[in-house]
């Protein structure tokens, strides 16, 4: 049935459904990513179905409340799979719908894909002393029973110290129409800028940014069960809560260095954001920002995370919307069809 050879728009249309527990009104990658690759998807005439809370009654999760669990049975995906009749399914998060569709698949012995998206183990770890052996030994089980995990390029070699199999590369984009350098429009602004965008929850690190003597100003975009505390702790940080669209795209324009305090993330398409807006990324040299930061081309990598943010400011702008451009949606979208599990 697949057939990945000619362009995308060559290929024979199939049914795909993705399964995910991430979804809107969240923002954050893995919706990000999901929500692109489907899009991509049906632009190539693929008929995409997506199994996500928007179907379910929900309750929040502990410690989490912006995430809302499904209250979901196997038998229910088995009757959503069974009216659309899918030619390839995903299961793209390890929550209750992952959880339920990864049943009903293998009760009726049909063939999927998993991906790995985020440190599931650490950030459970974070809120609950559980520990990290149990924690994966769970999620291995999870993806063993894949035809194929994928995972971004940056964490393949982490997942297969840790004993996960059939894992397959899978990358990420971002939208370089959207995300692009703006001339900043608003209030005046103390320069140099530096911004944080991303979900404001203990898992991202951000005091590691917001206790840097830095000079000029410091904003963060992006709204968590952390937002509330950061500004009590923090009055002269800009919080502006979440933004979406061109008003996030413009406010990601306007600074003048990327500042990302976090050591889990698995990739960072926010990272290729910023750059896609000219903003060089100061980081500290771990996985993710290790793949995609390139010193003194595109920002600077530090365990002073305040010395690589004052070197970025040395950062050509021109330079980081150079490599953003090489990072599209459609070479991302085509590698996840080409991972796929198809059923006939």
């Amino acid at each position: 049935m697949k057939n990945p050879t000619g362009t995308p728009r060559d290929w024979l249309p199939m049914k795909i459904c993705i399964a995910t527990d991430a979804w809107h009104p969240q923002i954050n990658g893995v919706v990000t990513t999901l929500s692109q690759t489907a899009q991509t998807l049906q632009s190539w005439g693929h008929e995409v179905l997506l199994i996500t809370p928007e179907r379910f009654k929900t309750i929040p999760c502990p410690t989490y409340p912006e995430i809302r669990l499904s209250l979901i049975t196997p038998a229910i995906v088995r009757n959503i799979l069974a009216d659309f009749s899918p030619h390839a399914v995903h299961i793209a998060t390890e929550g209750p719908i992952g959880w339920m569709t990864r049943a009903a698949c293998r009760q009726r012995d049909f063939a999927f894909t998993t991906s790995y998206h985020t440190r599931f183990p650490e950030y459970v770890r974070m809120r609950v002393p559980i520990p990290l052996t149990m924690s994966y030994a769970v999620v291995r089980k999870f993806h063993r029973a894949a035809r194929r995990t994928m995972a971004a390029p940056t964490i393949l070699n982490e997942l297969e110290s840790k004993a996960f199999t059939n894992l397959v590369p899978w990358s990420r984009g971002v939208d370089v129409d959207l995300f692009q350098p703006r001339q900043w429009q608003g209030e005046p602004i103390a320069r140099p800028l530096f911004l944080y965008v991303g979900r404001v929850a203990v898992e991202k690190n951000l005091p590691a940014f917001l206790d840097l003597d830095l000079p000029g100003t410091k904003w963060v975009i992006g709204d968590g069960p952390a937002l509330e505390s950061m500004r009590r702790v923090y009055p002269e940080v800009y919080f502006t809560g979440a933004k979406k669209g061109v008003d996030l795209a413009r406010h990601m324009a306007a600074a003048d260095v990327f500042v990302f305090p976090s050591r889990t993330d698995t990739f960072g398409i926010v990272l290729l954001e910023a750059m896609a807006c000219g903003v060089p990324v100061a980081a500290f040299p771990v996985t993710g920002p290790k793949y995609i930061v390139h010193e003194g081309t595109n920002g600077c990598l530090d365990t002073d995370l305040g010395a690589a943010a004052l070197r970025a400011l040395t950062v050509s702008r021109q330079h980081c919307r150079d490599f953003s451009t090489d990072h599209s949606w459609e070479s991302c979208s085509r590698q996840f069809y080409e991972n796929l599990a198809v059923n006939t």
